[in-house]
């Protein structure tokens, strides 16, 4: 059982584990947006976005919707950003002692 639970997180952090699908993440925050707002918005072809949404899609990160001819994507768990939301104060703890044992 744990190295099967130890397997899933290991998935998990690799779908996020790309400075553009944590970006993504980051531009969904507010809420489900359309594939043509988020390529221009992180400046990256539209054939990239697709990959790296795909990628976070299969994850179950992402979920999809077809509006019309529009493609709106959105974050299934908000706890997602708790765990961008953490690594983001592990980093800052650990380049506050790291700065404090440098000087």
């Amino acid at each position: 059982m744990a190295d099967n639970l130890n397997n899933l997180q290991a998935d998990l952090f690799k779908a996020i584990a790309h400075p553009t699908r944590i970006a993504i993440l980051h531009f969904l925050r507010d809420g489900e947006r359309c594939v043509c707002e988020i390529f221009p918005a992180l400046e990256i072809e539209q054939p990239n976005l697709s990959r790296h949404l795909s990628i976070l899609k299969n994850a179950g990160i992402l979920s999809s919707r077809k509006d019309g001819l529009k493609v709106i994507y959105r974050v299934d768990n908000p706890q997602i950003f708790e765990l961008l939301d953490l690594t983001t104060r592990v980093l800052k703890d650990h380049w506050s002692k790291r700065e404090k044992i440098l000087l």
